[in-house]
């Protein structure tokens, strides 16, 4: 009797397990992927706390951890060349003592950074850190006006320039730098500038050994770490204030991923950009990983480097992943070892062929900024997505990660149409706001939205959310335009578009058209190598999926796209360059209705269009 009983309770035991199994996966199909991630949000929670009992504040407190762990690790791979984590200690303490007693500095100045990929970035960034600097990256692409303007902006008392960066310094420049009593530093062993510091030849002259140790120490884990840049796409850029709190945080987004410590990190973007320094670079010394830092991200040497390297994760933003499908189909394309890919702005047609033709990687798109401290991650594969809002990220809410995510006008959301992103201002999910920009901070803050004296930070982005609570990216509200009194979401044209057979690339942005309120859309195209634009099936395919106010009235054919250093498209160029076959050299097209095409769009027709003869 008793073992039938045991096996009477064994089958039902069993049959119940099953029966919640089947129920999980039809109800809650992403049960499991949510336990893991809202287990992995707690471990890293706990962390920042046990970091804070132990003195560890700042991310050059836990780099020393970590070399003390792992001294003979590697750290960096450059160009073939090997640094370990000690490398990188004793060379970053070389710079820390040539500031020391070279700088005329203190503790708490800001210090410049203008330098391209390369161990010495970093070697220059952690050496100031250990001396207490706050460290501004600056952008290597921008010229002497904008560059003046960020330098002043985060009153910065130095400017290290990167030997790679050196010719395109004008003179001007620097006389201005000096005469504002902007002590500039270059990487390189002589200077063709008078009164104008060399950095290597000091760093042999000085010891590696650190520092003391009160010259680094961090108080309060609020203070600023590094000033990093905004892009700039709505006038000069920003400087957000990155607090040593967010740096450590942000170190801790590979562990969310399911990243540990004997992966290879490929690192392809400008270590200017957040996702590069504080994803990536803080991310290896968290898990004690290696990080291949590239030069600059190259489609064609992407996969040979992944191989040669035996990398399993990379960093994309923008564009890159378009970048790497648009390369030769190669039998080798799936054979590596790469299982993880972090980052944001991937299109969901890309995220598709991506997949099928690199194997199964799995993508954690991310939603997030440089300024604003909280975000989305999608952990569940769930193509086109930037995150779920499930169970446990509302658990994560009343545990104050996730603060209070509200959408403006929060019923769109449910009918599935776009709403503006706002996030609640906290203790916990703090605004540090930018530097020597009140009114630009002021500016990001919604007040009394819900109930007196709450305060909001606009986010300037339009989400959506489907019926299964996954959120999506929809657009910039800049980018978004207005049109015969309807919004035009960029992206979604940008989809549609993108699906033809001769696209390999498209940028939708809108111009203005003399005497019509909003803006008309407009697409640049890159066609794909042997095909030519057709516009009969190009007028029939935006008929038969956009509505006639988000079909682009003009199209501009391009050789190669113009894009951001972060692999964005580039916009508020091309719309300011408008529709004007007097300005514009390449091909440009008109969607004609009484020939259902897209005809060469001549100057007469644009003069007509300009008088308004012909009628948009």
């Amino acid at each position: 009797l008793a073992p039938s009983m045991l096996c009477t309770w064994i089958s039902t035991v069993a049959g119940g397990i099953v029966v919640l199994c089947v129920s999980l996966k039809i109800f809650l199909p992403y049960f499991w992927a949510d336990l893991i991630y809202f287990l992995r949000w707690k471990r890293s929670k706990a962390t920042v706390k046990k970091w804070a009992k132990n003195g560890i504040l700042s991310i050059i407190d836990l780099f020393r951890q970590t070399v003390e762990k792992n001294p003979h690790k590697p750290f960096l791979i450059y160009e073939g060349t090997v640094y370990t984590y000690q490398d990188v200690d004793r060379r970053s303490n070389s710079v820390a003592q040539a500031f020391l007693h070279y700088g005329m500095l203190k503790k708490g100045d800001t210090v410049a950074l203008l330098m391209g990929n390369g161990p010495d970035f970093i070697h220059v960034w952690f050496g100031l850190a250990k001396l207490g600097f706050i460290v501004a990256f600056l952008n290597i692409n921008i010229r002497s006006r904008s560059l003046l303007h960020c330098i002043d902006t985060c009153a910065a008392k130095a400017l290290v320039i990167g030997e790679d960066c050196l010719g395109s310094i004008e003179t001007e420049f620097i006389l201005n730098l000096l005469e504002n009593n902007v002590a500039v530093w270059l990487m390189s062993a002589s200077s063709p500038f008078q009164h104008v510091h060399t950095l290597p030849d000091k760093l042999d002259k000085v010891p590696d050994n650190p520092v003391p140790s009160h010259l680094r120490a961090v108080t309060d884990t609020r203070n600023t770490a590094l000033h990093i840049f905004t892009s700039g796409s709505t006038g000069f850029p920003k400087a957000a204030i990155i607090t040593h709190r967010r740096t450590l945080v942000a170190s801790l987004a590979l562990t969310q991923c399911g990243a540990v410590s004997q992966d290879i990190i490929y690192v392809t973007l400008p270590l200017y950009h957040i996702s590069a320094s504080l994803l990536g670079i803080s991310g290896c010394i968290q898990l004690g990983a290696t990080c291949v830092l590239k030069k600059k991200f190259s489609a064609r040497q992407f996969w040979n480097d992944c191989r040669k390297y035996n990398v399993t994760m990379f960093l994309y933003i923008g564009e890159l992943c378009r970048y790497l499908c648009n390369q030769p189909y190669k039998e080798e394309d799936s054979v590596h070892e790469v299982r993880i890919a972090l980052g944001n702005g991937i299109r969901p047609s890309v995220w598709k062929e991506f997949l099928m033709r690199f194997g199964p990687v799995k993508i954690f798109e991310f939603y997030g900024s440089t300024e604003g401290s909280l975000g989305f991650l999608n952990y569940t594969n769930k193509i086109g997505a930037v995150g779920p809002h499930s169970i446990y990220v509302y658990l994560s809410l009343s545990l104050s990660i996730y603060i209070y995510v509200y959408i403006c006008f929060p019923f769109s959301w449910l009918a599935g149409k776009p709403g503006l992103l706002v996030f609640q201002v906290t203790e916990d999910g703090p605004f540090s706001g930018y530097v020597g920009n009140k009114e630009a901070s002021e500016k990001k803050l919604l007040r009394n939205v819900f109930v007196e004296g709450d305060v909001y930070l606009d986010t300037g982005d339009l989400l959506v959310m489907d019926e299964n609570g996954f959120l999506y990216f929809t657009d910039r509200v800049g980018d978004t335009f207005r049109w015969k009194g309807e919004n035009v979401a960029t992206l979604e044209v940008a989809e549609i578009i993108g699906m033809m057979d001769f696209v390999q690339e498209v940028n939708v942005y809108g111009v203005s058209v003399k005497n019509y309120e909003g803006r008309t859309g407009m697409a640049a195209i890159v066609l794909k190598r042997y095909h030519n634009f057709n516009g009969e099936r190009f007028y029939k395919h935006v008929e038969d999926f956009l509505p006639s106010y988000a079909q682009p009235r003009f199209v501009r054919i391009m050789d190669v796209m113009q894009i951001t250093a972060t692999f964005k498209h580039q916009k508020m160029h091309l719309a300011n360059e408008g529709f004007n076959p007097e300005i514009i050299s390449e091909p440009l097209y008109f969607m004609y209705e009484p020939a259902r095409s897209y005809i060469p769009l001549t100057r007469e027709i644009y003069q007509k269009v300009v008088s308004g003869e012909i009628r948009l």
